[in-house]
């Protein structure tokens, strides 16, 4: 036992546990909450479009998950730089798009519940559908000096069977970590600002139940936007600015992987009758 604890083989063990059972769940979740949007909803609304968007990036991550429970679970990784710093950058990559996705949903549903007549021309699918490509071709961005820095990184410590996701140290911090740190924060500010005024509006119009079917299904999509930041973004985005290993990094990572599992429950809160074929997928329709 005390071998195991001393040569990190057990900790390993549990992260291999982890990315499992995020796997199991999130593959599943995933495929059948992009199905059903893509099958029994309109892409004409926004809210629909920013979702299919954020079910394909956790599918993404997903499939990268497999390479990390190998690696974990027998403590060597077989293939080489490339390889790794793919399974890498489609995790980096989760976390940055959902982070602009869900932040995406919240702004359209404030827009949908505090303005919902000034807002009609601005909540549009074209919109919606440009704000997504943006938003991947940020990713993409992103992904060339980092990645090339990274690669350079790995070939520096040269990679081995025992490294690529425990590698000994960092050296620095990419410009790009920095700038998604900052953006993080102030998408998390934006997520709050939406459901402060969200709630207030709910308030005023309590007793009108023609604005809102159900109003706690409204709120607990904000609810759970905050939870994601605040649980899955957050902590990964603050410790890769300031963990100086990739082991002290590998927990946060696993938290932040969560976010795949969490997102299905998102899409059921926002569509009304998610499983069911509407014309309008966003708000509750008014009476």
């Amino acid at each position: 036992m005390n071998n195991t604890l001393e040569d990190g083989s057990g900790p390993k063990l549990v992260y291999a546990s982890v990315f499992g059972c995020i796997l199991a769940l999130g593959l599943p979740l995933n495929a059948v909450s992009l199905w059903t949007l893509v099958r029994h909803h309109s892409l004409k609304s926004p809210s629909a479009v920013y979702m299919v968007n954020l079910a394909i990036s956790d599918l993404l991550l997903v499939i990268s998950l497999p390479m990390r429970i190998y690696f974990y679970a027998t403590d060597t990784w077989s293939l080489g730089v490339l390889e790794c710093n793919l399974t890498t950058m489609l995790f980096r990559n989760n976390i940055r798009s959902s982070a602009f996705f869900i932040t995406f949903i919240s702004v359209d549903r404030l827009l949908a519940v505090v303005y919902p007549l000034r807002s009609r021309y601005l909540r549009t699918s074209y919109n919606a559908w440009k704000a997504a490509a943006i938003v991947w071709l940020s990713v993409v961005a992103m992904n060339i000096p980092e990645g090339l820095e990274f690669s350079e990184m790995l070939k520096t410590q040269s990679i081995n069977q025992s490294s690529c996701f425990e590698y000994v140290v960092i050296p620095h911090r990419p410009v790009m970590s920095y700038i998604f740190s900052v953006l993080v924060f102030i998408m998390l500010a934006v997520n709050i600002v939406c459901t402060v005024m969200v709630s207030w509006t709910l308030n005023r119009h309590l007793s009108d139940s023609a604005r809102v079917n159900n109003k706690v299904n409204v709120m607990l999509i904000f609810i759970m936007s905050l939870v994601m930041f605040t649980v899955c973004f957050l902590p990964v985005s603050v410790g890769l600015l300031t963990v100086t290993t990739k082991i002290g990094i590998t927990p946060l990572v696993c938290l932040a992987s969560l976010n795949c599992c969490l997102d299905p429950l998102l899409y059921y809160f926002s569509l009304d009758a998610f499983w069911k074929k509407k014309e309008d997928v966003g708000l509750p329709r008014r009476q």
